[in-house]
């Protein structure tokens, strides 16, 4: 293809290190309000709310459509104006967003809140709206370095991802927004300094205005915190107070004291128990998960509570054993394990600011608890029993999330790679003969969380070989929480008598046990029928998938490739819940998924205004002025084109985030890792793509398309080797492997872009800023709907279907 270099405005160079600067920026701003909204909101309300402000993006898109004579006679002024814009409207717009009063849990019942989020959406959209606008900017009027330029783009975003993971390990999440705020001035200083001539005071005052950020009072920028979440409850308790603080990517660790009102925290207490609990501090990560740091000054007789609530019984079908935590927290089931004679403890727990709490500050305090009673390994508990060789007499996998969270459906789009099927097998292999794995959740009525544990059990023992999982599972209630038994070996008679002697004692009822029959359910704590017994009966008889299809919550067990063990929403409850509204029935309802499909609406619905409204422009326009019309079917193929582009990358990249949490054990290690080298090989796939637009690859679209299928196929092919065979290589290995494996992938989806848009840049340039708001809107309605896909139909389908995507782009190559 014949390219015709169009020399830039005033004949200056186009400003790469700026465009590098501001798509860092932006991004490393994208990644910090997650972390912001998850401190203020939770985890699913900050994904509905940047997930809509990323249209920015693509609204960039539609106003340099209609405004591109003006951008290109006043290039380096709006551009720099756009960079500074975003330095402002970075800390400016967050600020005011977080003093909207919006509040997401009575968006039902307040008929003001769909507007106060409007205004949230409004405000978070101007930062990325002014960011987008400098990318595309520089791509319409450097009409022959489209590859360059956006190679600097993506590299940019790649090295903004990395760099603000790395910020928030040295810097609370509001200095590094400070940080961000004071790049954007940067960008706009470098960008006059690349373009605008000899002049050079300019830039100076740019420069000087990139500490301005650092003037903002702190309490300007500190996120305020929902009144609904834990610790805000906790704090308007007398007196009560944060005595300790620590803040990282994974997580805003706060430690309460209460000395007027004692801290009681023991989930599902017994209420024959005659003990209470020794003083406790309240361990808080983003304000939920409720951890509780015990005294303990030696005297095991002070722990006899621990030996009250339902994860106590597996202590009482075995004599001191060797036990694994799984999600140790503040180490209240490690002191269990201690107060129960436990002969050795090995404790995994994933934020090191917990464990050097503990260890530290608290050491005191919680008697040496981490530092000579437990052996304590920071690591993720899946990755930690797979790369593990030892076997253990009981391996406990901790209650560590919030009931008040859980029971609402607040975790409906988290990921949790500790209760899939594949999980529960690898617990298995790592039992000793006679061994237990005991899990402890929360009880919500009507069941949804024992009762898909138990489905998983089920179905992992039967994936093992077992050919009566019935024989090795038993399940116990009390009024609060529920604690399941797999064994690895047949319980016995002397274990079965020892489950209803230790759920006497403490008036806890047996849900299920091999032989169990229907009357002996539902004693002690009285629901309106023996809904537990029901259902594990149900679940190891002939009819399980029946039962599955018919119950009222998706109860279906979680796999590693359909992660999502907390989404337990099915859309024909959805009539029977809201007719409860009125009488409380709304906490049913599992929130996360109805909003990520109330996201992908409203993302849909914009983009399509945002699409829309440039191409009518540009119709119209030329038409009153005579000008060359482009063809509607010239126009059509450009839409197909970077609308299939966008979601097939956005695919690939979540589904690959997803599968690589496991295999580097850490989901920060999995976000940096992937995002990094996705964005910094597909830069350099940019750069290469020029060697593509030449006459002798007649078909260079269909190649690149061709070779991103086979690279994905491959990835997919090697990654069940990898979890089996890699997995307990050293850290700074699996991230070169995953590198190395993501490498030639990223390289050829860095390429489908630039060689579209120089295909449009040849038919009409005024198409270029069109086609980016395109991509921009595919992109960020790809991400909504990535999830929603896998939680459906799991992650290696969202990927299959990103190669369709690319095929389609390949046939509809403008």
């Amino acid at each position: 293809m014949a390219r015709t270099r169009v020399s830039a405005p005033g004949g200056a160079a186009p400003p790469l290190i700026a465009v590098a600067l501001i798509s860092a920026a932006a991004l490393a701003y994208e990644i910090l309000l997650m972390r912001l909204f998850s401190i203020i909101l939770w985890h699913h309300f900050a994904y509905m709310i940047i997930s809509l402000a990323l249209l920015g993006y693509g609204a960039s898109g539609a106003v340099l459509t209609l405004t591109q004579r003006a951008v290109r006679q006043r290039f380096a002024p709006l551009f720099c104006a756009s960079a500074a814009a975003f330095g402002v409207g970075a800390i400016v717009c967050f600020a005011l967003a977080q003093r909207v009063p919006f509040n997401p849990l009575e968006i039902l019942w307040d008929r003001r809140q769909p507007a106060y989020l409007f205004a949230v959406y409004l405000l978070l959209l101007l930062p990325f709206l002014c960011a987008g606008a400098c990318v595309c900017m520089a791509l319409s009027c450097w009409r022959g370095m489209l590859s360059r330029i956006y190679s600097f783009d993506i590299l940019g975003a790649g090295i903004g991802s990395l760099g603000v993971v790395a910020l928030l390990f040295v810097l609370s999440p509001a200095d590094a927004l400070k940080v961000i705020g004071a790049l954007g001035w940067v960008a706009a200083a470098v960008a006059w300094l690349e373009c605008a001539g000899p002049k050079r005071w300019p830039a100076a005052l740019l420069m000087a205005a990139a500490g301005l950020p650092w003037l903002v009072p702190p309490a300007w920028v500190e996120p305020a915190m929902s009144p609904y979440k834990e610790l805000s409850q906790t704090l308007r308790i007398p007196d009560a107070r944060v005595v300790a603080q620590r803040s990282s990517p994974l997580g805003l660790v706060s430690v309460v004291e209460s000395p007027r009102v004692a801290l009681r925290h023991a989930p599902g207490l017994s209420l024959n128990a005659s003990a209470e609990p020794p003083p406790q501090l309240g361990v808080f990560t983003d304000g939920e998960g409720l951890s509780a740091l015990t005294r303990f000054d030696g005297r095991l007789d002070s722990l006899v509570h621990l030996d009250q609530i339902s994860s106590a019984l597996p202590y009482h079908l075995l004599h001191h054993p060797r036990v694994l935590v799984l999600g140790a927290g503040a180490g209240a089931d490690v002191l269990q394990a201690h107060a129960r004679g436990a002969r050795q403890i090995d404790a995994v727990e994933l934020n090191p600011q917990i464990v050097d709490l503990v260890r530290g500050r608290f050491a005191d305090y919680a008697g040496g608890l981490y530092s000579g009673i437990a052996r304590v390994h920071v690591a993720e508990a899946r990755g930690f029993v797979a790369a593990s060789t030892q076997r253990y007499d009981l391996i406990q996998v901790a209650l560590l999330d919030s009931f008040s969270a859980s029971s609402a459906g607040l975790y409906a789009l988290s990921e949790n790679y500790l209760y899939t099927v594949e999980a529960l097998q690898d617990d298995l292999r790592h039992l000793q003969p006679g061994g237990l794995l005991a899990i402890t959740r929360w009880i919500t009525l009507p069941p949804r969380d024992a009762l898909k544990l138990f489905a998983a059990a089920v179905v992992a023992l039967e994936r093992s070989g077992v050919a009566d999982p019935g024989s090795r599972l038993a399940l116990v209630r009390s009024w609060k929480t529920s604690t399941l038994l797999v064994k690895n070996g047949a319980l016995s008679g002397e274990d079965i008598a020892a489950i209803k002697a230790f759920c006497t004692a403490r008036s806890f009822d047996v849900a299920f046990y091999p032989g169990m029959q229907p009357e002996e359910a539902n004693r002690y704590n009285v629901v309106e029928g023996p809904d537990l017994f029901d259902a594990a009966v149900a679940l190891l008889g002939p009819g399980r998938e029946e039962f599955l299809q018919r119950y009222k919550f998706n109860i279906a067990p979680a796999t590693d490739d359909k992660p999502h063990f907390f989404h337990f929403f099915k859309w024909r409850a959805l009539p029977e819940l809201w007719s409860l509204k009125q009488q409380g029935g709304l906490p049913l309802l599992e929130w996360g998924y109805p909003v990520l499909v109330a996201t992908l609406v409203q993302a849909a619905l914009a983009s399509l205004l945002l699409i829309g409204l440039p191409l009518a422009w540009v119709t119209w326009r030329s038409a009153r002025q005579k000008d060359r019309v482009p063809l509607a079917g010239s126009r059509g193929r450009v839409l197909v084109y970077f609308l299939a582009i966008g979601f097939g990358f956005m695919f690939i990249e979540i589904a690959f985030i997803q599968k690589f949490v496991l295999f580097l054990s850490h989901p920060l290690y999995a976000v940096a890792v992937v995002l990094f080298a996705f964005l910094l090989f597909a830069g350099i796939g940019s750069r290469v793509s020029t060697r593509l637009q030449n006459d002798k690859l007649r078909h260079p679209l269909a190649a690149v398309a061709l070779a991103i299928s086979g690279s994905a196929a491959l990835c997919l092919a090697l990654l069940p080797w990898l979890f089996q065979h890699a997995m307990g290589l050293p850290d700074s290995a699996r991230i070169l492997i995953s590198a190395a494996l993501i490498a030639p992938l990223a390289l050829f989806m860095g390429m489908p872009f630039p060689l579209g848009l120089a295909r449009v840049e040849a038919t009409d340039p005024r198409l270029i800023p069109w086609a980016w708001g395109i991509n921009g809107c595919a992109s960020v309605t790809a991400a909504v709907l990535a999830t929603l896909l896998a939680i459906h139909v799991g992650f290696t389908a969202v990927v299959v279907a990103a190669l369709v995507l690319y095929g389609v782009a390949a046939a509809a190559r403008p």
